[in-house]
């Protein structure tokens, strides 16, 4: 698919004012990178998977959940409120959201005063090492997969045909490898000329968000500059590796509603927050 720059009118929004989308265009942010003025202006678009395309975090969130209450009743922190159990939102926001499963079962493991070993790929699931209670929140989300029930947002749906109606190239990027099933499953996964998933990350030996590695294999993929690309996001750790990776624009996604959330997405690197993807479609001349 040939890459196209959206135009500044259509279905995005309304059209930019008389010399508007120029002088946009040569914004520059406070670090001396130019920055995209909009969506409109994006060569190509990359999606986080979990939470912004699919309603799968829920299925994370709870799997996790499984997985560190066990561990937390196994070894009973010493620390005065450690053993609290998992919150399924500021914990898994905060800790897990975006992250490769070993490093967000090591992130809270350690803020709860937890230093298991770190064990091996063959750990079996439990909760004598990181890699197993790692292996534990794998082997319940994936009974939980099997099930179904999971959807694209709406919203996102929404935006994925608006841009694909305007031939934009897009990559669809997750630490899961369980990204392409989830896209499939959902019936979205023939929107993405690119998806850059766990196992990639895991064969290519690329590190996980913050750092951008994942975010930059899609941009190679895509052949298209990072400086020309939207990132769009909804964990902390990845609007960081977004803004860490140079790309011209990057946009998290709350769809928490809760106190604080939209303000840690934009402290983390967001150029802009919205609660849902369907802002965008709305209103394509939405400004950083």
């Amino acid at each position: 698919m040939t890459a196209h720059p959206l135009t500044t009118t259509g279905s995005f929004g309304h059209a930019a004012g008389p010399g508007r989308a120029s002088a946009d265009r040569g914004r520059v942010s406070a670090r001396g990178r130019p920055r995209l003025a909009s969506l409109q202006d994006a060569t190509a678009v990359v999606f986080d998977t979990d939470g912004v395309i699919t309603d799968s975090s829920r299925i994370h969130a709870g799997a996790w959940k499984t997985a560190f209450d066990a561990c937390l009743r196994t070894h009973p922190p010493k620390s005065p409120g450690a053993e609290r159990p998992f919150d399924v939102q500021d914990d898994y926001l905060q800790f897990v959201d975006g992250k490769a499963r070993l490093d967000g079962a090591a992130s809270f493991l350690a803020s709860r005063s937890l230093h298991l070993p770190a064990g091996g790929p063959d750990d079996l699931p439990g909760t004598g090492t990181v890699a197993a209670v790692a292996a534990r929140k794998e082997q319940v989300f994936t009974e939980r997969l099997r099930r179904g029930g999971i959807e694209a947002y709406p919203g996102t749906l929404r935006l994925l045909r608006a841009l694909h109606e305007r031939a934009v190239p897009m990559a669809a990027v997750s630490a899961s490898r369980h990204a392409g099933e989830l896209l499939k499953g959902a019936g979205v996964l023939g929107f993405f000329t690119v998806l850059v998933d766990g196992d990639d990350a895991r064969r290519l030996a690329l590190p996980g968000k913050p750092d951008p590695a994942l975010f930059v294999e899609a941009a190679r993929r895509l052949t298209t500059p990072v400086e020309r690309i939207a990132v769009i996001e909804d964990a902390l750790v990845g609007v960081e590796a977004g803004r860490r990776g140079g790309f011209g624009l990057v946009i998290g996604v709350d769809r928490t509603a809760g106190e604080g959330t939209g303000a840690a997405l934009l402290r983390h690197g967001a150029d802009l927050v919205v609660r849902d993807l369907a802002e965008l479609s709305d209103d394509g001349d939405t400004q950083p």
